[in-house]
């Protein structure tokens, strides 16, 4: 152990990150520290992490937020998945869902009989058997009993670190104006003991929390710690974002739409639209770049000028130094494809309460700590990757460009194993799951070679049936769900507290036939021994 036992805890900076981490250290441990969180008001964060994933969901859960609250005062919608249009090839679109698709079998996945079935010409697309792939594809959705859809959020992310900043409050959270203009440390242990103000104040801690963003001012300019770089893997470095009026209702899904040089986001909230163009400044200048979104949107701009944004892909070396834990942009980022930096943020949040140095810093600790948050933020990195390199586009050359890249090796193995063989292994402790990566390999066109031989165990009857008894109950459910746009008025609009509370309630009715279909659909599985010994027909 070094140091004291950790009773204050120093935030610096706010934003999503800062509290985020102000909440749930609060509201979990809150009674036994000091927790104080510095921000001023003169620097801008950056604030277009609006789209999100369903781990959030779980995060709001074990602080017990309202969901109704939260969406209401963030103006948030709800987001079933990605559409990616123009990735494939230009005018080739697919969908990566948050929904599991089909039903396995213990020995192989569900693809493996999806493929047996297109062999046979008795399955559809691989989406035809998602619940929330075809929801978002209707723009339909409703909270369905037991659990069944999956979904994230769209969310203002300024308006959501206002929220968690009240939430922060309420226990206890003492919030500090002012810039860091010093930063001091031990002499001996190195260790961080306070921050100055420009104010000339000084706030001790024993603990600090680095949520300074891309500076890294804690974890890197003053502890020295490095940053590895994975440009060479992933090109873009640059952001432009806008924010535009609705002009249709709000869909269920965040559109992401390639473009010669990288592509550009769409994310509908309850009163406008998130629009960005992510760019690789080696291949396209900010100038064109402002010049490429300003002419794609759609809707009047609420900003006169659209914000250029700055970032270098890769991972701080260490993300625990010391007695600094960097949190947020401040450890490491990836790109916002897979609306994956609110989802590392809630990681590294729970890692470290999970591993929390109450009693002293221990090096074990960190250690295991900086080895986790480099594995999780690693296959991350490999699955973003993968949307790049796997592409038949060759029309520019930033898609030839990345068609020849040189891929990290875990990733040249699960796609040389898909396209073998269909099989996908979910790595432990994985953000994407198996039916993720399945999604993204068929929507890129990797086909695989072969199927699991358990498939051929079905004849042609039975896995038809199968088939499309999942697709029959996927298609029945989705008739059942109301639109997107009515839930959402119902359920979170910000129009009015008695519509809020009327949400769930209100579609009450519909939702006993969708339970229904729900447990039917989840009682299918593979007969395979039934379908051997009556047909006879195991090798066909």
């Amino acid at each position: 152990m070094e140091g004291p036992a950790i009773k204050r805890v120093v935030i610096a900076g706010g934003g999503t990150a800062g509290w985020m981490v102000a909440a749930a250290l609060s509201k979990v441990l809150g009674k036994n520290l000091d927790i104080k969180l510095i921000e001023s008001d003169e620097i801008s964060t950056v604030g277009v992490g609006e789209a999100t994933i369903p781990t959030l969901v779980t995060f709001h859960r074990l602080l017990d937020i309202n969901e109704q609250a939260f969406m209401a005062a963030t103006n948030a919608t709800f987001k079933l998945g990605i559409q990616f249009e123009n990735w494939r090839d230009v005018g080739r679109d697919y969908i990566h869902s948050f929904g599991l698709t089909g039903t396995d079998h213990w020995t192989a996945g569900f693809q493996h009989f999806w493929l047996k079935g297109r062999e046979r010409g008795l399955a559809g697309d691989y989406g035809d058997y998602c619940l929330e792939l075809k929801a978002a594809m209707e723009s339909r959705f409703a909270h369905l009993p037991r659990g069944g859809m999956n979904y994230a959020f769209h969310l203002d992310a300024g308006l959501y670190a206002k929220f968690l900043r009240q939430f922060s409050e309420g226990f206890g959270v003492q919030r500090i104006e002012g810039k860091i203009v010093e930063v001091g440390t031990d002499a001996e242990s190195g260790f961080i003991r306070t921050l100055k103000l420009d104010s000339g104040v000084d706030i001790d801690g024993d603990l600090f929390i680095d949520c300074t963003g891309f500076r890294g001012l804690l974890i890197g300019q003053t502890l020295g710690v490095g940053y590895e770089d994975w440009s060479h893997w992933l090109f873009c470095d640059s952001a432009v974002a806008a924010q535009t009026e609705s002009v249709a209702d709000a869909i269920p899904y965040t559109r992401s739409i390639a473009h010669g040089a990288g592509w550009q986001w769409r994310i509908p909230l309850q009163h406008r639209v998130g629009n960005g163009l992510v760019y690789s400044s080696r291949h396209l200048d900010d100038a064109a770049a402002i010049e490429t979104l300003l002419g794609r949107l759609k809707g009047e701009e609420l900003r006169t000028q659209p914000r250029v944004i700055k970032f270098r892909p890769g991972q701080r070396q260490q993300t625990w130094a010391k007695n600094c834990v960097a949190i947020g942009l401040s450890s490491g980022f990836l790109e916002p494809l897979e609306s994956t930096s609110i989802h590392l943020i809630q990681r590294g949040i729970i890692r470290l309460m999970q591993m929390f140095p109450s009693r002293g810093i221990c090096q074990s600790d960190i250690d295991e700590y900086n080895q986790q948050s480099s594995a999780e933020i690693t296959h991350i990195r490999d699955f973003i990757v993968l949307h790049y390199h796997v592409t038949e586009r060759q029309d520019t050359p930033f898609w030839r460009a990345c068609r020849d890249l040189d891929i990290p090796p875990s990733l040249r193995h699960r796609i040389e194993l898909f396209r073998e063989t269909g099989r996908v292994f979910r790595v432990p402790n994985e953000l994407f799951a198996e039916n993720s990566w399945i999604q993204v390999m068929l929507g890129q066109g990797i086909m695989p070679q072969r199927h699991h031989p358990v498939a051929d165990l079905m004849g042609d009857a039975e896995l038809s049936a199968f088939l499309g008894g999942i697709k029959n109950q996927v298609d029945q459910t989705v008739r059942q769900l109301p639109t997107h746009q009515a839930y959402v008025e119902r359920y979170c609009s910000t129009r009015g507290v008695g519509s809020r509370q009327r949400g769930r309630s209100f579609w009450e009715p519909s939702l006993l036939g969708i339970s229904r279909a729900i447990v039917k659909s989840s009682a299918q599985r593979p007969q395979l021994q039934r379908n051997q010994r009556d047909s006879g027909s195991s090798g066909h």
